[in-house]
């Protein structure tokens, strides 16, 4: 649980520390950068005024025609109201000549030694121009040149005060800008809550309860169709899945315990019968056979639980594959049934594809699921029946069928017949040694070829198992 606070705690600590780099860039770098921009805009529109000027207007400011001059001032001062910019003629000695501002009469010339745009490297500053005004101001300025001589300088001032107004309302926009995207990116981070970190954490919860065994414990997630409803439904499954092995684990072994439990049970009391002297003499022959037949059924049993457990891997089972006549592998495995089915009275018919049928397996392990179907199909048949074994070809796959004509499966236990040591209710009057194995690894081998067996059977009447082999195109 610390994990997880933390990992939201991250989440809400970047979400601030978001807002306030954006507030804080916003305030100095966006803020300068803006006023920058404007002040050189606000410059160059100056620049052109004084271009203009000095061009047409500033030279008769120096002219000594009185008229001359007078009009040219007059034409300043309506610029000025124009521009809305006090004009201003300079001297190179830094002194006033001309101010489109200063009343008329005035004599007082103020003189600017320091100013010397030569050296200023711009055409334009920025201040109170020596100490000129009281507030901050732009200041622009132009040669006046005469006979290929600069005589003077056309300077216009303008309050930063509407530079200053247009850089806060802009500052004003971009605040409202980032307020609003704040606020949505907020939207998100309520969003990324409810529909990822909430459910994240309730899958996380239902993890923790999985490990501590609770196998039905629900996310409440899985009917969610995206990659977090996937996941949800994933991990249920996978807590089902664990359940269902636990319990056929617990019914396994309950099984096993059954299995060898009562053949343990018989050895020991025939032998302590026989040791006690319960079981006279002559009759210890009988027992011991008994015995014998006890000892060969746990040896079965512990033969089946050793083969199971290797092919219960199918990823690492070994196959043995190459190209053999299946054919061939019937017939000798139904010659070794020969003496069984004369003492039962069964004949075992062979309907067999061609005289060769080549598949591509595993030779001794096919050998051994035949033994196994063949052996169930002589348990269950009755006196004086026929057991049928077919192979037929198509589409590249080799079918081969086990039928006989016994006494069937109860529909109910059709589907459990390949579980480990299943066995019906009609089976166990008949089936006293079997160990409930032979199936089971029929089914295993079956699928570790990646290939399919089914079983098809009716109560009273008879039983049919069908499985493929792929088919081989070279014949030996």
């Amino acid at each position: 649980m610390k994990m997880r606070r933390t990992l939201y705690l991250k989440f809400l600590i970047i979400y601030l520390l978001f807002g306030i780099a954006s507030v804080v860039l916003i305030a100095t770098f966006t803020s300068r950068r803006t006023l920058q921009h404007l002040t050189d805009r606000a410059a160059s529109s100056l620049y052109r005024e004084a271009s203009l000027i000095a061009t047409n207007y500033a030279v008769q400011i120096y002219d000594k025609d009185e008229t001359a001059k007078n009009r040219a001032q007059m034409q300043l001062k309506a610029i000025d109201t124009y521009i809305s910019a006090e004009i201003w003629i300079i001297n190179n000695e830094g002194k006033v000549l001309f101010d489109s501002r200063r009343p008329n009469g005035r004599t007082d010339t103020p003189v600017y030694v320091d100013f010397n745009p030569a050296r200023s490297g711009g055409y334009y500053m920025t201040g109170n121009f020596y100490g000129a005004f009281k507030e901050e101001a732009l200041s622009v300025y132009y040669p006046i040149t005469s006979n290929f001589k600069v005589i003077g300088y056309v300077v216009i001032h303008q309050s930063m005060k509407s530079i200053l107004a247009s850089r806060n309302e802009i500052l004003n926009i971009v605040y409202l800008t980032t307020g609003k995207i704040l606020l949505f990116s907020l939207l998100i981070l309520l969003g990324f809550t409810v529909f990822v970190y909430v459910p994240l954490n309730r899958i996380t919860t239902a993890a923790e309860e999985y490990a501590k065994g609770n196998m039905k414990y629900s996310t409440n997630e899985a009917h969610r169709r995206d990659e977090m409803g996937y996941l949800a439904g994933t991990l249920e499954y996978m807590a089902s899945e664990i359940a269902k092995s636990e319990e056929n684990q617990k019914k396994f072994i309950a099984n096993v315990s059954h299995d060898f439990r009562s053949p343990l049970t018989s050895i020991k009391g025939y032998l302590t019968a026989m040791l006690d002297g319960t079981i006279p003499p002559e009759m210890h022959e009988k027992y011991i056979s008994i015995v014998s037949n006890e000892t060969d059924r746990l040896t079965k049993l512990t033969n089946g639980l050793l083969e199971l457990n290797t092919l219960s891997s199918r990823g690492s089972m070994v196959l043995e594959t190459s190209d053999f006549d299946i054919n061939a592998v019937i017939k000798r495995t139904a010659e070794t049934f020969g003496g069984t089915c004369t003492a039962k009275k069964i004949n075992i018919e062979l309907v067999l594809t061609g005289e060769k049928l080549f598949v591509k397996a595993d030779m001794s392990k096919i050998q051994q699921v035949l033994y196994n179907l063949l052996d169930n199909a002589i348990k269950f048949s009755h006196t004086n029946s026929i057991i049928k074994i077919e192979t037929t070809e198509k589409s590249e796959k080799i079918f081969v069928s086990v039928k006989d004509h016994g006494i069937g499966i109860p529909k109910e236990s059709v589907g459990k017949i390949f579980d480990r040591f299943y066995k019906t209710d009609l089976s166990r009057g008949k089936d006293k040694k079997g160990t409930g194995l032979g199936l089971s690894i029929v089914k295993e081998i079956i699928q570790a070829h990646k290939e399919n067996i089914n079983v098809i059977s009716t109560e009273g009447v008879g039983t049919e198992f069908i499985f493929t082999l792929p088919k081989s195109h070279e014949e030996l």
